[in-house]
């Protein structure tokens, strides 16, 4: 696992998301090993993967804790709306 992925995850405030090739990006590496690392995650409330989603606003199927409905259902809690389609706003994003 990559000790600099949980300090960018400890980083995204309440109310705002990133994606999966931003953090890939920060980090050199590709989205989908994101993806694996944060399935890795054994402290969900101190490294918030629910902030993490498709650059295109979606939110993928496999989100470890719960599904896409657990997955949503955190962020609308922290005030994430979605349009009609199930994707999250551009001005949600970091």
């Amino acid at each position: 696992m990559n000790n600099r992925l949980w300090e960018l995850l400890e980083k995204i405030p309440s109310g705002k998301v990133v994606s999966y090739s931003y953090l890939a990006n920060r980090l050199q590496t590709s989205p989908r090993v994101i993806g694996r690392w944060l399935h890795k995650n054994t402290n969900p409330d101190k490294y918030p993967c629910h902030r993490v989603v498709r650059k295109d606003g979606s939110l993928a199927s496999g989100y470890a804790f719960g599904g896409e409905y657990a997955q949503r259902k955190l962020l609308e809690r922290e005030g994430i709306t979605f349009d009609k389609k199930g994707k999250i706003d551009s001005r949600s994003f970091i």
